[in-house]
Order: structure tokens, then C-alpha cells, then sequence
């Protein structure tokens, strides 16, 4: 995902000026391409996170695109008060881009780790929150992202993660969820980089006889609401999959939707990582295991769930 971004931005900002980056003291070499096409429009911040969001603020409020980018905990939780402040509260077009979500950075421990960063940028006013769920979703994200004027922080997953989708997304749109795959037993809502983890448990889920569709919800702020509306009255069960805390991400933010709205919440079932650190030593392969976020782990929930509803009707 991180290579996607760095070769869009790099096309993005030969084609419009305004636009200018802003790293955490990370990624040199990856923005090689764009240093020596525009070396005026690259910022090295250091390790100066807080002081990095207040320039991005001050950038846009004068005209220009700025992309602030470094790992998730540091361009989140680091600095929390200038994004709320700065960016949202003036309401620039701050775009706030985090490597590294979730458990990507899994073997660096709980201090690389953010599955909180989607509840803390959600509930701030203004600000549109994104994971994409591939390479390709990376790069159509970012171009809808500066045809905007609002901050916007989009969380990314490291580097080598499959590209399920074929080429290009031409009809991409914030807030209008992708259905990758299509079924009318369940609806797999998946965020950000486990979108592979939701496809391969729509096809174990597919080889038990459970048709599912499977939904790229690469939005979460502001939602899809005709997609939900639709998954709650077709589909006899709703997953939300996130490598993030069930509190304050998409499975909350769509649960808060359907207590809002009247439909039967009853339907939803939300799968996360729990309210704890996570401690274990090993890689973001492990981490996943351990917690429950792989495909079969997905599967085996969803099809016992399913199967206890079915016996439960009949």
C-alpha cells in the first residue's frame, strides 16, 4: 500500500502545485521520486509530529494540498490536539495519511501497534475517516481525497498486501462502499487491510453452502448508509471485519447506525481486536491468529452464528 502511495503522490503532485509532503522522519527514499520532481515540496518534520500537523494546518489555510504522512501512532495519537485543532476545527483540507495500521508493525510491539486510531479520528468533527482495502483503493482514495476541501485522515497497511482489485477504480467515491463479491446468506463489511482475510472467508464461508457478499467499506466516516440499509433488510446476518478495536470503529459505527435507524440490530456481528494490548512477541500473521482476525478464524464465527439463527427460526 505504502509504494501505491508514494508513486500516486508523486503523480499527483506533478499534476497539481498546491499539493506538498510532509513526512514524520520516515520514508525518505520512498519519496525519491517526488523529491526530485518537486525537492521545493517535500518536508522532512522529523520527529516533531505535533508541530508537523500545526505547519499542515497552516499550509492548507493558505491555499495549499498538504499530505502528512508517517506511522499510525505517531500522526494519530501523538498528536491528537493539533489534528482536533488545527485541521478539523478550521476545517482545512488537511490530508493526514498513517502507515502502518492495525497490526501491520505487529512485531515492534504495543507501542507500533493502532487499533484505536479510527475511534479517536471518527469522533472528531469534520473529519472524514478511510482505510482502504488495497493498493488500487490507495490510489483512488488519495485522488478523491485532494478533489475535496475537508481534512481527511486515511489509514494505510504497510507493504506487500494483495491487490484484489484488477486495475484502476474509475467510479470511486468517498463514502460509497465497494461490493467485491455478491451472496444473499451473508454480508461481509470489511475495512481496510482485511479485505483478503474477508474475501477468503467468503469462500470457506461459500464452500459450506453460505452464499456472502463481500464489501470493501473503505469509508468509515462518513458511512455508506443506502449500503447498510440494503445489507439489513436482504442479508439474514451483517459482519463487520476490522483490524481495529470493536470499540469506536466501523462495527461500532455501524451499530450506532442501526440503533439510529430502526433496523433489527440484532443481525450485526462484529469482529475486531478485543479491549486489551496486545503483548505477544511475533508478526502481524501471529497477531491475527491470535486474536481471531484470519479467514477460517472469520469463517468459523460467522458460520456458527448463521447456523444457530437458521435452527433458531425453523
Amino acid at each position: 500500500m505504502r509504494n501505491a502511495f508514494a508513486d500516486e503522490l508523486t503523480k499527483l503532485g506533478q499534476e497539481d502545485p498546491r499539493v506538498v509532503m510532509l513526512s514524520g522522519d520516515i520514508g525518505n527514499k520512498l519519496f525519491d521520486k517526488f523529491k526530485d520532481a518537486q525537492p521545493d515540496r517535500f518536508f522532512n518534520c522529523g520527529v516533531a509530529e505535533q508541530n508537523m500537523m500545526g505547519v499542515a494546518a497552516g499550509m492548507a489555510m493558505n491555499g495549499m494540498r498538504p499530505v502528512a504522512y508517517t506511522i499510525t501512532p505517531f500522526i494519530t495519537t501523538r498528536c491528537l490536539e493539533q489534528i482536533r485543532t488545527d485541521a478539523a476545527y478550521h476545517e482545512v483540507p488537511v490530508t493526514i495519511v498513517a502507515v502502518g495500521a492495525g497490526l501491520s508493525y505487529a512485531g515492534l510491539g504495543p507501542t507500533h501497534h493502532a487499533c484505536e486510531d479510527i475511534s479517536f479520528l471518527r469522533s472528531i468533527p469534520n473529519m472524514v475517516v478511510m482505510a482502504p482495502g488495497d493498493a488500487w483503493e490507495v490510489r483512488a482514495a488519495l485522488r478523491a481525497i485532494l478533489r475535496q476541501d475537508r481534512p481527511v485522515y486515511m489509514r494505510m497497511g504497510k507493504k506487500g498486501e494483495p491487490v484484489i482489485h484488477s486495475g484502476p477504480i474509475e467510479d470511486f467515491e468517498i463514502g460509497k462502499a465497494i461490493t467485491i463479491e455478491d451472496g444473499s446468506d451473508v454480508c461481509l463489511l470489511s475495512t481496510g487491510n482485511m479485505l483478503p482475510e474477508a474475501l477468503e472467508a467468503g469462500r470457506l464461508l461459500g464452500e459450506q453452502g453460505i452464499s456472502t457478499r463481500v464489501v470493501s467499506f473503505h469509508t468509515v466516516k462518513p458511512l455508506d448508509e443506502a449500503c447498510l440499509a440494503d445489507a439489513f433488510q436482504r442479508f439474514q446476518r451483517v459482519v463487520t471485519i476490522e483490524e481495529h478495536s470493536v470499540i469506536g470503529g466501523l462495527g461500532a459505527a455501524v451499530a450506532e447506525w442501526a440503533v439510529d435507524t430502526g433496523v433489527d440490530a440484532r443481525k450485526l456481528m462484529r469482529i475486531g481486536t478485543p479491549d486489551k494490548f496486545f503483548k505477544k512477541s511475533g508478526e502481524q500473521e501471529f497477531a491475527r491468529e491470535c486474536l481471531g482476525l484470519t479467514g477460517h478464524q472469520i469463517a468459523e464465527r460467522v458460520c456458527a452464528t448463521v447456523e444457530q439463527r437458521t435452527s433458531a427460526v425453523s
